[in-house]
């Protein structure tokens, strides 16, 4: 009893292909079914027209003999009406429901409509006479001077087969419609539902096996386009992948040397602490305990930097109107407080955009911090922001530097890649590529270069307009 629901939900479950040829089957079925059933009721209803307008038309044929009301002429109207009138049955009857004539075949059925028609209500009138199964048609006549009715009737028995065989033949048409179409609906679900079987392999590939290759695309309707974007999102995906395992396998490399560095100064100082061990100078101590600062120091900052980079890519930004001339004062009171007696030259034109403040912020303080680290003491960094014209604004960083290599242009915003200069300073190789980040999710870009006076010149262009 536990498992009784379950059971029946799995009785329940029908995949999308049994569906499709349902759908496909009800829809023909049903269209079909309407189709008959008009064209057997058209049908029907010009056979029983036909009947009628036969048999109004074998009587007017009948009225139109010439000796028609002439009861007295043997041959009139008993012989000439039998010729006339050979495949139906007749009989002319007045008021009373008396029959004038002896026909030589059986009467055909008559009763009160017919009794009317003689007595002059109706000229004319049409039943259905359910107990003989015929069609009976009346109509006045005036036999001798006397108001009669001439009657009717016509089996309906081989009409009413006719429509059988009718029914028939569209039963079994619409049964042979409704089997094609599961058929049919069989194969165009096979067909179309194929790229969403490749579709399901491949994530059950990437769940499985972490696969990231793309899936084949055949055509170009909405499941084609469906995979062309499941394999963009495959390709976003393999790019952040390779991201990732570049900037572990990068920040491995970084943090070896420093931690390779702090283990063997440690390790120098706990051997001279051993008994029997040879004793260090105070001044080589005091060297050892320098450099086990600035290899913190130096691990602190790359940590740093690994996580503000990880939380860059991952990050969900607020995004907000953002005073740029706000972000970058902010910016530079931080860098001035650790800047020493380096100087900044500051021109700022207003400037507004929608971007996460927090995260230009940090770009350009990096950039900002980049220029005091190559700057000569009392030197001086030039700041300047302004419209470029199209849509963007310009916001430049140039120090008095020795400037960047041509060799070093392309990879600057490397992560990790420090020139041979920058190797002798601190840093981790990380700001200048927290600063493109930024730049690129904000749809803008960052270009380096050297500046007139020589030194390193950053340009951060970002879209906007006017404050």
């Amino acid at each position: 009893m536990i498992f009784a629901p379950q059971e029946h939900g799995r009785r329940q479950r029908v995949s999308l292909r049994s569906r499709v040829t349902l759908l496909a089957a009800i829809c023909v079925a049903g269209a079909v079914a309407l189709v008959s059933l008009g064209a057997y009721l058209t049908v029907q209803q010009n056979l029983y027209d036909q009947v009628d307008q036969n048999l109004r038309d074998r009587a007017t044929n009948a009225l139109n003999l010439r000796n028609f009301g002439d009861v007295d002429d043997p041959s009139t109207p008993i012989f000439t009406l039998a010729v006339a009138l050979s495949d139906v049955k007749f009989t002319i009857i007045d008021a009373s429901g008396r029959e004038l004539i002896e026909s030589p075949v059986l009467s055909p059925p008559f009763g009160d409509p017919e009794r009317a028609v003689a007595a002059g209500v109706h000229n004319e009138w049409f039943r259905t006479d359910p107990r003989t199964d015929t069609r009976v048609y009346s109509i006045r006549v005036s036999l001798s001077g006397r108001a009669a009715a001439l009657v009717l009737a016509q089996r309906l028995a081989p009409t009413k087969q006719l429509l059988n065989d009718l029914a028939l033949v569209l039963v079994l048409i619409s049964g042979a419609g409704v089997v094609v179409a599961a058929l049919a609906g069989t194969a165009v679900a096979r067909t179309g539902l194929r790229p969403v079987e490749r579709l399901t392999r491949a994530t059950e590939r990437v769940a499985r096996t972490g696969d990231l290759r793309p899936i084949q695309v055949s055509g170009d309707d909405e499941l084609a386009r469906l995979t062309h974007s499941f394999n963009t999102m495959l390709g976003a995906v393999s790019d952040a992948r390779d991201r990732q395992r570049s900037l572990v396998a990068d920040a491995g490399h970084e943090l070896r040397t420093p931690l390779t560095s702090l283990r063997t100064n440690l390790e120098l100082l706990m051997a001279s602490e051993a008994p029997g061990a040879p004793k260090l100078s105070d001044e080589d101590k005091a060297e050892i305990q320098d450099d086990l600062r600035g290899q913190l120091d130096e691990l602190t900052t790359l940590i740093g930097d690994l996580v503000e980079l990880a939380r860059e890519e991952g990050a969900q930004a607020v995004w907000e109107p953002v005073e740029l001339v706000e972000v970058v004062e902010q910016a530079l009171d931080r860098a001035r407080r650790r800047a020493g007696d380096v100087e900044f030259d500051v021109s700022l034109q207003p400037w507004r955009l929608i971007g996460d403040a927090g995260a230009l912020e940090r770009a350009v303080l990096n950039l900002l911090d980049n220029a005091v680290k190559f700057s000569p003491p009392a030197g001086t960094v030039r700041v300047r922001l302004g419209s470029a014209g199209d849509g963007f604004a310009v916001l430049e960083v140039a120090d008095q530097g020795p400037g960047i290599a041509d060799e070093d242009l392309p990879r600057v915003f490397d992560r990790f890649y420090r020139s041979q200069e920058a190797r002798t300073l601190p840093g981790s190789g990380l700001g200048l590529a927290i600063v493109q980040q930024a730049a690129l999710r904000h749809g803008g870009e960052v270009l380096a270069g050297r500046s007139p006076e020589g030194g390193a010149l950053f340009s951060l262009r970002l879209p906007g307009m006017p404050g």
